[in-house]
């Protein structure tokens, strides 16, 4: 790799992901960098070799990274790019907001619609890229237009009709660009009706999912007309554990790290889960979660248990 030219923000060389995703696993990354804000993440990509692999992290809330580690550049949003305003009636956020701290703004501006943001423990950027959603409502039902970087660092801004969401998914009218900011519309509300809003579904999401234990959310996406945590209690998979991994006692689409699991176990325990299912009910689930990274020393065992 060219030497990186000077840069403002920190640069990580072998840095072990497992500090940086929600379930606490994963091996390091070759380079990882904490950009200073926008303009210095731009100068930092543009002296990038052009075939470099780059990777963008928020919280880490909804990704597992192998054992044998991220052989790029892992660039972490979060506590970076972090810019949240009003421009005239749109709410600006910038990719590395915690999606907590954009309900909270919205409901203090006494804008309507953002409340489920409450829910998501991620980054603005990390649910633009999945359309990310709770209790009925999705991250692009509020975008009016997007910024996004390209592996250069140039910038492009565009409409939200330029993107295609579906389900925990975003067409991108070109692959290699990241979400760095979004414009959100909003409706005029009531700042203690928001607030109120959020309250109640914070309290039914500390109710209903294992927040005392790592995880990265739901495992997999809900089949039309279905949910896949009834499928994989209904198989009776709750609470059956891999290594370190378990499936949820409280909630069934989440596995949590009980102790010292590997991302191994996480992928084995997945696997096992997808395939008890279909055999059960004859349903395939889809994954939720991101899987990026090398194989470690023992990944064979994806392949070789049955």
């Amino acid at each position: 790799m060219k030497q990186i030219a000077q840069h403002q923000g920190k640069l990580l060389i072998n840095e072990p992901m497992s500090r940086h995703t929600s379930w606490r696993v994963g091996g390091c990354a070759d380079r990882f960098y904490v950009p200073t804000d926008l303009t210095d993440l731009q100068g930092f990509l543009a002296h990038l070799p052009q075939d470099e692999a780059v990777y963008f992290v928020g919280l880490g809330s909804n990704l597992l990274v192998r054992d044998g580690g991220i052989r790029g550049t892992v660039i972490l949003m979060h506590n970076a790019l972090t810019e949240l305003k009003m421009e005239g009636d749109l709410v600006y956020a910038e990719a590395g907001v915690t999606c907590a701290k954009l309900a909270k703004f919205c409901a203090k501006e006494s804008k309507f619609g953002a409340e489920f943001f409450a829910g998501i423990p991620g980054t603005v950027g990390g649910a633009l890229a999945m359309n990310a959603g709770c209790y009925g409502s999705e991250t692009w039902n509020v975008v009016r237009r997007v910024t996004t970087i390209g592996k250069q660092g140039e910038l492009t801004t565009r409409d939200a009709s330029a993107f295609v969401p579906t389900y925990r998914h975003i067409e991108k009218p070109v692959a290699d660009e990241w979400f760095v900011a979004a414009w959100l519309i909003l409706a005029n509300g009531d700042v203690n009706e928001s607030s109120q809003k959020i309250k109640t579904l914070l309290a039914k999401r500390l109710a209903s999912q294992p927040l005392n234990l790592p995880s990265a959310g739901s495992t997999f996406r809900n089949p039309d007309g279905d949910f896949a945590a009834r499928l994989i209690e209904a198989s009776g998979l709750k609470g059956y554990i891999i290594g370190g991994a378990q499936v949820s006692e409280k909630h069934a689409n989440f596995i949590v790290n009980v102790g010292n699991a590997t991302a191994l176990d996480i992928e084995l325990l997945i696997k096992h889960i997808r395939e008890t299912v279909l055999e059960k009910h004859g349903v395939t689930l889809q994954q939720e979660v991101k899987v990026i990274g090398e194989l470690g020393a023992r990944d064979w065992e994806l392949g070789a248990r049955k």
